[in-house]
């Protein structure tokens, strides 16, 4: 590996100066864990990385006065999944981070380094495109917020501008009775990049006629992360068996997907399918174990529910490394 200077800005202004000044040749450092692997094959060879992880703010996790959620960007994987205001609200987002690789992985590999990255099969992303998650960054012209969706501009490219960095992920608050579920598939069960991942999320709306919203996004089945909002509307009019499965269908003539390595293009479409149905089927069966009875087009339950209710050894009980 070819060596490099390790520089620590003072402040955000420092940091910002410093990736801008050397172009492609200086880069931004957080938990390292892709870093280092390019570094390493010799797929980049910067001269210096700027560590953004000592910045204030970087590694915390808080709740605005405003009641949105904000996590530093270089927040760990590990530290997303188990910290309480994201457990109370955001399990959809648990469930993503404690399916990144390894535990020990999780330990380094950070929030803001896997929306960087702007990898297609980034496993937080669907889950961050469901929670309407906003990012923020900053720059030569100062802070600026970018909505997730336009974060994603294709397959390894975002939205930071030269000199600009990741600095925070802000949730707004989550609705009450809040349920999501986070399915992936890989090669093998544990570990690996995804092949294809979905979330679905959803939460009822207190009017006096129930009406439900559904979000459904997408991994590693497009150039981007990408939602299915004719799945999602279908799913807001009609959540019957026949209503999931048309749903499902639905999912999958929304994803884009492409001949690769890890799967072929009609083996995605097909398991997008099969995990978005599994996915509704988890989050209609977590409002069921919550004991509310069922209305028409669905009831939620006060406060944010899991669809697994358990993580396995620090995994999500629902992530899975076949298809049915």
């Amino acid at each position: 590996m070819q060596p490099f200077d390790y520089l620590i800005p003072k402040d955000h202004a420092e940091a910002s100066a410093l990736l801008a000044a050397g172009g492609g040749s200086v880069r931004p450092f957080m938990g390292g864990t892709d870093f280092l692997i390019r570094a390493r094959g010799g797929f980049i060879r910067p001269q210096s990385v700027v560590d953004l992880k000592v910045l204030p703010g970087m590694r915390e996790i808080r709740q605005s006065p405003d009641g949105w959620l904000v996590i530093g960007a270089a927040c760990t994987m590990n530290q997303v999944a188990a910290h309480p205001l994201v457990l109370a609200g955001y399990d959809l987002l648990a469930q993503a981070c404690n399916s990144v690789a390894s535990y020990q992985l999780r330990n380094r590999a950070t929030i803001g380094g896997n929306c960087c990255n702007a990898s297609p099969a980034a496993d937080t992303a669907p889950a961050l495109f469901c929670l309407d998650a906003v990012a923020e960054t900053y720059g030569p012209a100062g802070a600026r917020r970018i909505p997730i969706a336009d974060f994603f501009v294709g397959p390894g490219r975002s939205a930071l501008q030269l000199g600009e960095f990741l600095t925070a992920i802000h949730l707004p608050p989550a609705p009450t009775g809040a349920c999501g579920a986070f399915n992936k598939l890989g090669r093998t069960k544990l570990g690996d990049i995804s092949a294809v991942s979905v979330a679905v999320y959803a939460w009822e709306h207190d009017t006096e006629t129930p009406r439900r919203d559904w979000r459904i996004a997408l991994g590693a089945v497009g150039p981007t992360p990408l939602r299915a909002p004719e799945a999602e509307a279908a799913l807001a009019a009609d959540a019957s068996p026949q209503g999931v499965q048309r749903a499902a269908e639905l999912t999958a003539a929304a994803a884009r997907p492409i001949d690769d390595i890890r799967a072929s293009a009609a083996y995605r479409r097909a398991m997008v399918a099969v995990l978005a149905r599994r996915g509704i089927e988890a989050v209609l069966a977590g409002i069921a174990r919550a004991g509310l009875q069922a209305v028409p087009f669905g009831g939620v339950p006060a406060g944010s529910v899991s669809p697994t209710g358990v993580l396995r050894e620090g995994r999500p009980e629902q992530m899975i490394g076949g298809a049915a």
